[in-house]
């Protein structure tokens, strides 16, 4: 990691870059990987780099389905093991959940980097993935490979920083998928259930909290929180979201103040 002082008034997205730009020399982000984040961090910054109430309402959605859940699993990839694989297992842990290494660009290296990196954080955690011997239909090569009890078996997924095409075999399967993508605009985004468009460094942590909080509500007002959120609704929040503060920052400007 480069040594970025905190006084850079772009610590923590240079933070995250470098966790990224880390996990790619582990051996557990793919050069793809770091476009990826690139990509998000623009949308972040269109966002105000903060959780909205859209990405707040989605997470409690997402954390009560999870709840709710059977068979509830949560996905893994590279810029998710980079960016916050303590989180992911505090996650699990809380909402009860699986654990699987799930990779568009798989290969046994990364796979294996993957796993070394969450054990660093938990030795006994249970990992799935490692061995897939199904196949996602309509899904070619390895990105389609899938645990027979993690995914395959899953009624739940969280996918979080996932590709359109595995979110969308992933519902013709009938599963109920919940990503968090900061692009609204996604295939990701637009093929889930229920889609928090937020930093997952900000989400996790939040949801840790609702798991928490949430884990003793009733049945009943689980249910109920989940049969009255609409995504579709959501999105277009978020999108409004997006065009109001651009239109104040147009209205207010963003060059440089006089007083620099």
């Amino acid at each position: 990691m480069v040594n970025i002082p905190k006084s850079h008034p772009r610590y923590w997205s240079l933070y995250y870059r470098e966790k990224i730009i880390g996990g790619m020399e582990k051996g557990m982000t793919a050069k793809a990987g770091l476009i990826a984040h690139g990509r998000g961090e623009a949308f972040d910054y269109i966002i105000g780099e903060k959780t909205i109430e859209p990405a707040e309402r989605a997470m409690k959605a997402a954390v009560a389905k999870l709840l709710l859940a059977e068979h509830p699993v949560i996905s893994v990839n590279g810029n998710v093991a980079a960016l916050v694989p303590k989180e992911t297992i505090e996650l699990a842990k809380a909402l009860n959940a699986k654990i699987e290494i799930n990779l568009f660009y798989r290969t046994e290296e990364r796979v294996k980097a993957i796993a070394e990196e969450l054990r660093n954080y938990d030795p006994e955690i249970e990992l799935l993935g490692i061995n897939p011997t199904k196949r996602i239909p309509g899904l070619e090569h390895e990105r389609g490979k899938v645990d027979e009890n993690g995914i395959w078996k899953a009624d739940v997924v969280v996918v979080p920083l996932e590709d359109g095409d595995r979110t969308e075999a992933l519902v013709k399967m009938g599963k109920f998928v919940i990503t968090i993508d900061l692009n609204p605009l996604s295939r990701s985004a637009r093929m889930a259930d229920i889609t928090i468009v937020d930093n997952i460094v900000r989400a996790y942590p939040r949801m840790i909290e609702l798991a928490r909080e949430m884990k003793n509500l009733p049945r009943e007002e689980l249910e109920g929180i989940v049969n009255g959120y609409d995504n579709g609704k959501t999105l277009s929040d978020v999108l409004i979201h997006m065009r109001d503060r651009l239109t104040k920052l147009a209205e207010e400007g963003v060059w440089r103040r006089k007083e620099l």
